[in-house]
């Protein structure tokens, strides 16, 4: 079975994540798109308030016998001991197919 290891990180720990997770053997590759978000503290700066900060979102999805050392690399290397730094999750892959295959 597979899951998904979605994460939002500072997008200046990307490139570092990336050459870390190729690093791993069958790693399976990752999506990676731009978004913003706030969680529980809101930054406030300047006249113009928004709560949004940018993010990279990352997107795995990995066989069961990946997850915890991608995971765990994530949590690492990712880490940049400030707030905001960013989540990370895993979520059941329920079915899954490869379109140019069938």
């Amino acid at each position: 079975t597979m899951k998904e290891i979605r994460a939002y990180i500072e997008p200046f720990m990307l490139s570092k994540l990336t050459q870390t997770l190729l690093e791993i053997p069958d790693f399976p590759g990752m999506s990676v798109s731009d978004c913003e978000g706030f969680g529980r503290v809101k930054l406030i700066t300047g006249r113009d308030f928004t709560p949004y900060v940018p993010k990279k979102r990352i997107e795995i999805f990995a066989p069961d016998n990946l997850v915890e050392c991608i995971f765990n690399e994530v949590m690492t290397v990712a880490n940049t001991h400030q707030h905001g730094a960013g989540k990370v999750y895993v979520l059941d892959v329920n079915e899954s197919g490869r379109i140019s295959t069938g």
